[in-house]
């Protein structure tokens, strides 16, 4: 009864609820989101009965929508901020894990060449097997040179996995995805949530840079482009002025140097004039 009491207070200071599905999820990577967030986000994991029944029942307008969605493993989180706002901060806040046996590596896997500081022993025929090249030297294991035993993508076995841990790399990277969330009544989905920041910035970037060409191009002066139209004005002029032989202290010489090829050219169809 206190979970369901504290769930429905909860559910009604924010302006934001949040789910994640929690079954891919450490208990590491969420205390350390729980640490960073402090203040700006409050995780809440309880039954899912519990849960359901505390939101169906606390009145918040919309909030039965995301009942759907509280399956298997999950957590709620409530905050003040936008939904959008709140995934690029989890996504931001990646952790790297210790790999288990069976997880996709989620970068190269860079074994470095150094004194691992293990004795010698079955630990020799391990390496071997993971093609780490190692050698003996002061009584202990050195990696020979660097290495990579697994690419990205690539599924980390058993026996790797615990290498990797003894040598403290941690190939695994982590971050809380939002299932479903909803502010102010309206629910978004896992898809729509799902914002690239950086292909909607290269967007946003490339439909300025078209705008502001198309404006020069039509003449249409505005503060950010009255310099390239300015630009672009005077050397239709200049090179009008040119062609037509008007002479400026601006474009003296690109008129004689015009006059002057005109003169060579002609000079030379003339030489070759034979009136016969």
């Amino acid at each position: 009864m206190q979970q369901y009491a504290q769930l429905q207070d909860t559910v009604t200071k924010y302006s934001s609820v949040a789910l994640v599905r929690m079954e891919k999820i450490r208990a590491s990577q969420v205390l350390q989101l729980r640490k960073d967030l402090k203040g700006k986000v409050e995780f809440i994991g309880i039954k899912n009965r519990v849960t359901a029944k505390a939101l169906e029942q606390s009145g918040v307008p919309g909030i039965t929508q995301l009942l759907p969605n509280i399956q298997g493993q999950c957590m709620l989180l409530f905050t003040n901020m936008s939904p959008f706002r709140l995934g690029i901060i989890l996504r931001e806040n990646k952790v790297m894990l210790p790999a288990r046996g069976g997880d996709i590596a989620s970068v190269d896997v860079v074994v470095e060449s150094r004194n691992t500081g293990i004795a010698p022993g079955p630990m020799l025929s391990e390496f071997k097997e993971a093609n780490i090249p190692t050698k003996i030297d002061q009584g202990t294991i050195w990696i020979a040179r660097d290495s990579v035993p697994v690419k990205k993508g690539e599924v980390i076995n058993e026996k790797l996995a615990a290498m990797l841990g003894k040598l403290d790399i941690k190939p695994i990277e982590a971050t809380l995805i939002l299932d479903a969330a909803m502010e102010d009544g309206v629910q978004y989905t896992r898809e729509e949530l799902g914002i690239d920041t950086e292909a909607v910035l290269d967007d946003v970037v490339s439909a300025h840079q078209e705008a502001l060409n198309l404006s020069v191009e039509a003449g249409y002066a505005t503060p950010e482009n009255i310099t390239q139209i300015l630009v672009k004005v005077s050397g239709h002029a200049h090179s009008l002025s040119t062609q037509s032989g008007y002479v400026t202290a601006e474009n003296r010489d690109a008129v004689l140097a015009l006059a002057h090829s005109h003169a060579v050219s002609l000079s030379g169809v003339a030489s070759e004039y034979d009136p016969q």
